[in-house]
């Protein structure tokens, strides 16, 4: 996925930042999914994707304070909640499992790396603090990071 836009407007960025949101919305909701049930994943799988639920629920909160200071509506988690359990079939093999939480977090990556790169090539002025923006944005990039990271370490 690539931002692929520069940025001119509060609007445009609030719109950036509640794709973020339902990004951390469907992550939250498949690394809870996979970790409740599938009864073929071992302890330490299901921690991290526990850990990575949370993770997203922490992400989701933060860029949903940036775009409150945007004055912008996001899409609820419940709403996107239920669009995953209707469309989204998990698979009950270990290495899909954790296939599926790989390609979750290096499309989060991947995304506010794009997005980020994007903000620091506008020249506009936003109604959030510009270094606030960017270092939260950046935080959570590089959690996302992590997260692909650790989910390497254990399909290797």
């Amino acid at each position: 996925m690539s931002v692929g836009i520069s940025l001119a407007s509060d609007h445009q960025l609030a719109r950036l930042l509640q794709i973020g949101v339902v990004l951390e919305e469907v992550a939250e909701a498949r690394a809870a999914k996979h970790a409740s049930e599938s009864d073929v994943i071992d302890a330490e799988v299901r921690t991290l994707l526990e850990s990575a639920a949370v993770e997203s629920a922490e992400h989701r909160d933060r860029l949903e304070g940036l775009i409150n200071g945007l004055d912008a509506e996001t899409v609820g988690f419940k709403q996107i909640e239920q669009l995953v359990e209707q469309q989204y079939e998990t698979g009950e093999e270990f290495d899909g499992v954790l296939y599926d939480q790989l390609c979750t977090e290096e499309t989060a990556y991947k995304f506010y790396d794009d997005l980020i790169e994007a903000i620091e090539g506008s020249d506009a002025r936003f109604s959030v603090d510009r270094d606030s923006l960017l270092r939260v944005l950046r935080e959570v990039r590089n959690d996302e990071e992590e997260g692909a990271e650790a989910v390497t370490e254990l399909m290797e």
